[in-house]
């Protein structure tokens, strides 16, 4: 199993990526503490994890708060003795598909401070430890904003670029210290769209730019190399790959899984 013994933390573990990549985690033998503010999300991706044989640990933890995150992190340090793995899957409600001059600064800076804000937390707290213990991986999650251009991309297009900024960065410094930093690229997530607060988020966006949401899914796949979108085990099954032992070469990398909406 590719994560045999391996100790990892997800926040956002109740959201649709963490979720996935908690199941597939658990599969390949990773000992799973799942963080994040809903406790029904929290429970229901504990009990899949549970299902494929792990141990499976859950908290309430407010990914934007420091103190919170530190002492979640330190008390899993203790009682696992060390964190291999730590997945920031957080995710946040904000505005796309409107022009600058229809967004307001708090529009556009809610996923700038909201993105960056929990990944410096995350990272900063999963870092101390990493460090001490010589080894981990930080995994981060982009989108396609970070190189796309058009019209009501702005505000995600900042944190994505910034997100992907701050992984190279923060590869560069701990990576003398064992700690490798892999930041995955999907694209908008076609069975996450099913998810009724996924499609509540996106049904906005495609509102905002005035075309029903499933043509606006549809133009989204059409744009893509495969013709389609990727799906949760597809990500799932790469955050799994670049956290074990087998990707112990890559690190400061985006890895790219917009299924060709963008071209490396």
């Amino acid at each position: 199993m590719l994560l045999q013994n391996k100790v990892a933390i997800i926040h956002g573990g109740g959201g649709s990526i963490g979720s996935a990549a908690a199941r597939v985690f658990a599969r390949e033998g990773a000992r799973l503490f799942l963080a994040g503010r809903s406790l029904p999300r929290l429970e229901q991706a504990a009990a899949a994890a549970r299902a494929e044989g792990a141990e499976v640990s859950i908290a309430l933890v407010d990914a934007a708060d420091q103190g919170e995150v530190d002492r979640h992190v330190d008390r899993v340090a203790e009682q696992a003795g060390r964190i291999d793995i730590a997945l920031n899957a957080v995710g946040f409600d904000h505005v796309q598909g409107r022009a600058i001059a229809e967004t307001s600064l708090d529009e556009y800076l809610h996923p700038v401070i909201g993105y960056l804000r929990t990944n410096f937390v995350t990272a900063k707290a999963a870092a101390r430890h990493m460090v001490a213990q010589q080894g981990g991986v930080i995994l981060t999650i982009s989108t396609p904003g970070a190189r796309l251009t058009g019209r009501g991309l702005i505000g995600n297009a900042a944190q994505s670029a910034g997100l992907e900024g701050f992984s190279r960065a923060l590869a560069g410094e701990v990576g003398p210290d064992g700690v490798r930093v892999v930041c995955v690229r999907p694209h908008a997530i076609s069975d996450a769209l099913a998810t009724s607060y996924t499609r509540d988020m996106f049904g906005r966006i495609a509102a905002a730019g005035e075309v029903p949401m499933d043509e606006w899914i549809r133009g989204l796949a059409g744009a893509t190399l495969l013709g389609r979108l990727p799906v949760l085990d597809e990500v799932a099954e790469y955050l799994a790959f670049a956290a074990s032992d087998r990707a112990a070469s890559i690190t400061g990398a985006v890895a790219n899984l917009t299924a060709g909406a963008l071209v490396d």
